[in-house]
């Protein structure tokens, strides 16, 4: 039997494998149009790879995904994050979860999950073809025949074929799968950090927030989390979760919108002026800027002062009544105008991509073509940051790997 994964990625790694741990005699060979295989690994987390997420559930890692959890629920039962850690476990990569339950290699070192796809790739004698981009798929009887993109490359046939080429910038770059018969979302960017040119917010570049909620004005679109101040905006998982949530909302108002974003984590503004009145009551001969309520970064607090017209030398005790409600809205109601979306690092992640309508999710067989396989992000599921992503490759390609 000879199988052919497209895509020299993370799902195509994990497919490749899964194929020959079932079927230890096929032949696979994996196609990369590059010539380089794992790049998106290489950098992601900084570098670090951040291979999944230490949710305590099925329905809590479902949760983590915009588009496509409902979907992955009942395959998630049967390879799951903790199935992940297992897996590279036992292939001698050892993992650790941070206190915000990312996990990552011990080494901190991406090249860690990177030698070991290799290795296995070697030990199991998947061939890897790189610079072999293909151009598209034909059924062929009972065959499948790959097109290369170069001419001098001759079509080849395969008893069946996964697709793991990734996400697309732009429809045209999925042509050929729905010239197969496959519906196609339209993709568009997710994961990505907020333009505020014109917000003087920019000037606290490097403040952290740990603990905000953030949310579109006028939607019901929120995140929580920390939020980090840079040079151009916003950015932090707070933000880059919101931008996940409402990727397709954002890109048809063209990246301009206001956020409101609420720097004390208590959505309940009553809650937080009775706590304003309590540390005014507590330190009346205090100057207002000194005492800083909810541990907010003194640059920051400084900052919402000024906002809200506040001097700074102005004492909790002759605090007036404006004053305070002033700062109640500041504290829980910020409000900041975004034009324009920044790349977070250098991935890239996309809503949209093949419909899950034009796929059995219990094989990842396409519905479309028969003996054609998806696997990752070229499917149209994505989820926030956190290693959710990977998670999605490993649990697709596991079972695509299965050929069922």
């Amino acid at each position: 039997m000879k199988i052919a994964i497209i895509g020299g990625g993370a799902a195509g790694f994990f497919s490749a494998i899964s194929v020959k741990e079932n079927y230890p005699d096929a032949a696979v060979v994996i196609f990369e149009k590059s010539n380089h295989v794992l790049s998106k690994v290489k950098i992601s987390g900084g570098g670090r790879c951040n291979v999944t997420h230490a949710c305590k559930s099925v329905d809590e890692l479902c949760e983590a995904y915009p588009r496509g959890g409902r979907k992955l629920k009942k395959i998630f039962h049967i390879f799951s994050n903790n199935d992940t850690m297992k897996w590279f476990g036992t292939r001698g990569v050892a993992l650790t979860v941070q206190d915000d339950c990312c996990v990552f290699p011990v080494s901190q070192n991406s090249q860690s999950i990177i030698n070991c796809f290799i290795k296995e790739s070697e030990r199991l004698g998947i061939r890897i073809m790189k610079g072999c981009g293909v151009e598209s798929v034909k059924p062929f009887e009972n065959d499948l025949e790959l097109c290369f993109e170069n001419p001098k490359i001759i079509p080849e046939k395969f008893d069946k074929v996964i697709v793991t080429t990734g996400g697309s910038p732009k429809r045209d770059g999925l042509k050929w799968l729905e010239d197969l018969g496959h519906k196609i979302e339209d993709p568009v960017p997710s994961l990505f950090t907020f333009n505020m040119p014109e917000e003087p917010v920019t000037s606290l570049m490097g403040v952290v927030a740990d603990h905000v909620i953030i949310n579109i004005r006028g939607t019901r679109l929120r995140s929580s989390g920390p939020l980090l101040i840079t040079h151009w905006g916003m950015s932090g998982p707070a933000v880059i979760n919101l931008s996940s949530y409402a990727a397709r909302l954002l890109n048809e108002m063209n990246y301009n919108c206001k956020v409101q974003v609420n720097w004390v984590h208590e959505a309940n503004s009553e809650i937080v002026g009775e706590e304003i009145k309590k540390i005014a009551a507590a330190n009346s001969a205090k100057m207002v800027a000194n005492y800083r309520p909810y541990s907010l970064p003194a640059r920051l607090w400084v900052f919402l002062l000024e906002k809200c017209g506040l001097p700074g030398d102005i004492t909790w005790g002759t605090l007036s009544n404006k004053g305070f409600n002033k700062l109640i809205n500041v504290l829980t109601n910020d409000e900041y105008s975004v034009n324009g979306r920044t790349k977070f690092r250098d991935e890239f992640v996309t809503c949209g991509g093949v419909s899950l309508e034009s796929v059995d999710m219990n094989t990842m067989q396409s519905k479309a073509c028969g003996n054609l396989y998806f696997a990752g992000e070229v499917l149209d599921i994505d989820a926030i940051t956190g290693g959710y992503n990977f998670q999605c490759a490993w649990t697709t390609a596991y079972i695509a790997g299965k050929l069922q």
